[in-house]
């Protein structure tokens, strides 16, 4: 297909196995690194159709699948792409016989199935919500349904801070409910009862209202292409990416076609009939969560996973990314560029990481901290108030989640969890293990963010007031005590009276009792003493 007098343009296939349906795209990428669009394929084949009685997916609905598959290759080979990548969902995720299907495919249409996690699923949806709209300045919720699960993501300025998978896709909650049609009222409140206890207990309190959320999914596109068909008197509307719908608008529709028979769902103007029998389950779906994050305008996006697919395959083979950092001087680099996409206060936070990093390095030796940690608590010190971009009561913990969910280039997950934790434990409550994000880590781990966050707690009180006036700390360890003698030529007294309010986590953790020294950067006047238990002279003493 390729025209020899023509430079060859790659040519990328993302397959999407998903609960419902499997989806094929085929994309050419000019030299912009932006694609277009050459074939699209989908069939319905109902993957999760029982999974959730047996666990298994059935032998039928296996094979349907991987003939389908097989014919998609088929395609993706005429176009003669250079790579593709099929990735598998929830329901081949949660299957107890997810390898048999695997090698089923692999043997019949010679394609190796990915199946990702559901923090890459929600990844890649989001990568297509903040590619294709504009969500620089907007708290944001991004909801992509398919047939099993929902994937759930709460971003702020184009930054992930939430990310959840529930197990609420429109097949899954149809079967669940034996697809009554037309729904009773007895059926219709069981179903929107249900949905409202998984997120209840999936969603606990949330950390912000978003704004605004964009929509992707089959479930998506039928809403808004009936409610289009309604608005504008049209029998088969065009495309509707971008497409602005209402809750209201989608709670009026839930309680129309609840009342439908089956024969009447199939005829609803911009109604696919091969979604008649899920659509109900899929639009309450989409009601509760729209209601439960109190979200009134609704964004539909025709793109979502496939599109997020498409997006990391051409800047992995554009090289839109440089090769991840490796070295501590490339490391930086990233975080600092972290720090800044937050709106940190940059000369703050590098202010309180050089003061942390002078105080851990005084004490390392005697408490085995490695070269590993220092650069987990510098990285924690130079991002410890990134959570300010969303609001000032509960930095901290949206700290620990922007830093979880950064991917920063050149950090491991592991890496990514230990600067969260120490980032989220520089205020208010001390590390414990009754907090699931604390307790996941293995002993060594929560032990070094203890020490760490120790550290950070007063190194970040000894710049309470952002004037850098603390131009150095040193510490020495002597018979159960630490004494951190502080230089500085102005009057610290409320630097001095913060670190000693916030050193209990640093006793703690380092099995020693603080005593802070201040003495002049530029003169021999002699030291001040201070220690937890004695008062602190006045800012004007």
């Amino acid at each position: 297909m390729t025209d020899g007098n023509q430079a060859h343009k790659l040519r990328l296939a993302a397959i999407d196995v998903g609960s419902n349906s499997i989806r094929l795209v085929v994309a050419e990428v000019d030299a912009d690194a932006r694609y277009s669009i050459l074939d699209e394929e989908r069939e319905m084949t109902r993957l999760v159709c029982g999974l959730e009685e047996t666990n298994e997916l059935s032998t039928e609905a296996m094979e349907r699948s991987a003939d389908a598959i097989c014919r998609m290759k088929r395609i993706a080979d005429g176009f003669e792409a250079d790579e593709i990548w099929a990735v598998a969902t929830s329901a081949v995720r949660e299957a107890s016989n997810r390898e048999a299907f695997c090698d089923l495919v692999r043997r019949r249409a010679g394609v190796n199935i990915e199946i990702i996690s559901t923090e890459t699923e929600a990844r890649l949806a989001a990568r297509s919500a903040i590619h294709r709209f504009d969500l620089s300045a907007r708290r944001a919720a991004v909801m992509d349904i398919g047939g099993g699960s929902v994937e759930l993501i709460l971003c702020t300025g184009g930054l992930l801070e939430e990310i959840h998978s529930l197990p609420l896709g429109a097949v899954r909650m149809s079967d669940r409910f034996q697809r009554p049609v037309p729904w009773s009222n007895k059926e219709t409140k069981r179903l929107r009862k249900s949905i409202d206890e998984v997120l209840s207990e999936r969603l606990g309190e949330l950390l912000f209202d978003p704004e605004v959320m964009i929509g992707s999914g089959g479930t998506f596109t039928s809403l808004a292409q009936m409610i289009r068909c309604q608005r504008e008197r049209e029998r088969q509307p065009g495309s509707v990416h971008g497409y602005v719908v209402t809750q209201t608008e989608i709670e009026d529709f839930v309680a129309r076609l609840s009342r439908m028979t089956l024969s009447e769902l199939r005829d609803v103007p911009g109604l696919n009939p091969q979604r008649a029998d899920i659509i109900v389950a899929g639009a309450m779906v989409i009601d509760r969560v729209a209601r439960r994050l109190g979200v009134r305008q609704i964004i539909v996006s025709e793109q979502g996973l496939r599109d997020g697919m498409l997006l990391w395959m051409v800047q992995r083979h554009m090289g839109a990314f440089a090769p991840a950092p490796s070295s501590p001087e490339e490391r930086m680099t990233v975080v600092r560029a972290f720090a800044r996409k937050c709106r940190s206060h940059e000369a703050h936070c590098e202010h309180v990481a050089d003061l942390a990093l002078q105080i851990f390095d005084d004490l390392r030796d005697g408490h085995q901290l490695t070269a590993e940690s220092r650069e987990i608590l510098w990285a924690g010190a130079v991002l410890h108030d990134v959570g300010y971009l969303i609001g000032h009561e509960k930095h901290h913990k949206h700290a620990y989640h922007l830093i979880v969910h950064s991917a920063m280039p050149g950090f491991s997950t592991r890496e990514l969890d230990l600067i969260a934790n120490v980032a989220r434990y520089h205020r208010r409550a001390k590390p414990h293990k009754s907090h699931p994000i604390f307790a996941r880590l293995v002993p060594e781990d929560r032990e070094m963010v203890r020490m760490l966050s120790g550290i950070l707690r007063i190194a970040d009180a000894l710049d309470r007031t952002h004037l850098n006036h603390v131009q150095s700390a040193r510490a020495e360890r002597r018979a159960g005590i630490t004494q951190i003698v502080l230089r500085s030529d102005a009057n610290v007294a409320v630097e001095v009276e913060y670190a000693l309010r916030k050193g209990d986590l640093f006793e703690e953790a380092f099995d020693t009792h603080l005593r802070l020294l201040t003495a002049p950067a530029t003169n021999g006047t002699p030291m001040r003493t201070f220690r937890g238990e004695v008062a602190i002279p006045s800012v004007g003493a």
